[in-house]
């Protein structure tokens, strides 16, 4: 069995990675050629559609990387549900893979990349047979069904080629662009909102616009919500700032130097963006196969787990006790859901006690006044790592959850997905392209 399957990953379409370090112009220049064939794939209408019944769940396409009704309709979701369900059988132990080894993480990624296919499948036939996107009459519904696989599976190359050629992963630049392009256009839009035809509203639909249009024909209930919206949108981005930099820091020294050393940083979001990434994915295929399904049951339960702009509510005088019931479950079903992913995170990616302690000691470090010993080292580290995981993943998705229920423009989840993935991304070029921005310094490191 275990052949069959290695034969079958082995079969499976990759990209090659590069066979020598790449340049940060290199690097950049497939980074912006991923970006721009995204953004071409999401204005690609799919061919034989009809009725798109998924162009309302905005939030969800932010997301998910989705443009729902183009050829990348399944955005994301695939590649995050696979690794939702991968995580919770290596977590949970009904499966075990030894990512320390090359040949054990070969396998990982080989079944991840395997399962994800297997949704793309399998949300191809939800989103076309359970009326999310209608064919028009006459149209065969395997015409949709094979678009949505193709842009599924353009995808996971896309997201494989900016690993492996590009800054970060795919999935993070594709939701740092989503949420940008979504912010950037419900902010300075001078345009009138429209859905199905007719105009939503008498206001533009950036919100910089309709505040101005609100004061001027003295609208203060508008003008109040268009005003909240922005300033919670910086709050949400400042606070996203603020709590990203914050960390921890180990003091190590050189066994062999003494007055040397350096301070091993541990991040207070220390799984990063991935526990919200994968809570909101979560969620967000609960909304849609809910809606989708057309089941009452499924749609109550979602209603509370859905987020509210409990803001606006206010403003409008129709907050009720229902919708503050509502947005605390929100909050603890996506607080709850953070740590479990933050936990299975630091066990799954070598971010354990003991897979930090071995790089620690490769390094020629330890800590001052502790014998050169790992099982030492590993002792001290998960006085740190574990409630840095647990608090980091309360905190992360404490702060994503309440800024959804905010009402701040690109969903409190998605300004706190982009923070992180532009900071990561801006760690990630400082340390591995610092030569290449500091010619001396290379020369002067030979």
């Amino acid at each position: 069995m275990a052949d069959l399957l290695d034969a079958v990953i082995t079969h499976l379409p990759e990209v090659d990675g590069p066979k020598r370090k790449l340049s940060f112009k290199e690097k950049l220049k497939w980074t912006l050629i991923i970006l721009v064939i995204f953004f071409i794939l999401g204005l690609v209408p799919l061919f034989g559609l009809g009725e798109n019944a998924l162009q309302q769940f905005e939030f969800l396409s932010t997301v998910l990387g989705a443009s729902f009704g183009s050829l990348i309709s399944l955005g994301i979701g695939p590649i995050v549900t696979a690794s939702i369900v991968l995580q919770l059988l290596n977590g949970s132990g009904i499966v075990h893979f030894d990512t320390s080894s090359p040949e054990g993480k070969r396998r990982y990624q080989g079944i991840q990349k395997l399962l994800a296919i297997t949704f793309v499948i399998v949300e191809s036939f939800v989103y076309v047979n359970l009326g999310g996107l209608t064919p028009l009459p006459g149209v065969s519904s395997f015409v949709l069904v094979s678009q949505l696989f193709l842009g599924g599976i353009l995808i996971m190359l896309m997201d494989e080629t900016t690993a492996k050629w590009g800054f970060g992963s795919g999935i993070s630049l594709f939701i740092a662009a989503g949420v940008s392009q979504s912010i950037f256009i419900r902010l300075f839009s001078p345009f009138k909102q429209v859905v199905e035809g007719v105009e939503a509203s008498q206001f533009s639909a950036g919100k910089i616009f309709e505040l101005v249009q609100a004061l001027q024909v003295g609208d203060t209930a508008v003008a109040a919500i268009a005003f909240f919206t922005i300033l919670m949108t910086l709050v949400v981005f400042a606070a996203c700032v603020f709590t990203q930099a914050m960390k921890v820091e180990i003091p190590l020294s050189f066994g062999r130097i003494r007055g040397h050393g350096i301070r091993w940083p541990l991040s207070f979001f220390y799984t990063s963006n991935i526990p919200v990434i994968l809570t909101a994915a979560l969620l967000a295929n609960l909304q849609l196969v809910s809606r989708l399904a057309k089941a009452q049951w499924a749609d109550g339960f979602v209603a509370w787990v859905t987020p509210t702009n409990i803001l606006e509510l206010a403003i409008n005088g129709s907050l009720s006790w229902i919708n503050i019931a509502q947005a605390f479950t929100y909050i603890l079903v996506f607080v709850i859901f953070s740590v479990i992913f933050a936990v299975f995170w630091v066990q799954t990616a070598g971010l354990d006690s003991r897979s930090q302690a071995k790089q620690i000691m490769q390094s020629g470090l330890q800590i001052p006044g502790f014998r050169k010993d790992p099982r030492v080292l590993e002792r001290i580290l998960n006085r740190y790592i574990w409630p840095l995981a647990v608090m980091g993943g309360v905190a992360v998705g404490l702060l994503a959850s309440v800024a959804d229920l905010t009402g701040a423009l690109g969903s409190g989840t998605g300004i706190l997905l982009t923070v992180m993935i532009v900071y990561r991304m801006y760690t990630d070029i400082a340390r591995e392209h610092m030569m290449d921005f500091a010619p001396a310094m290379k020369r002067f490191m030979g």
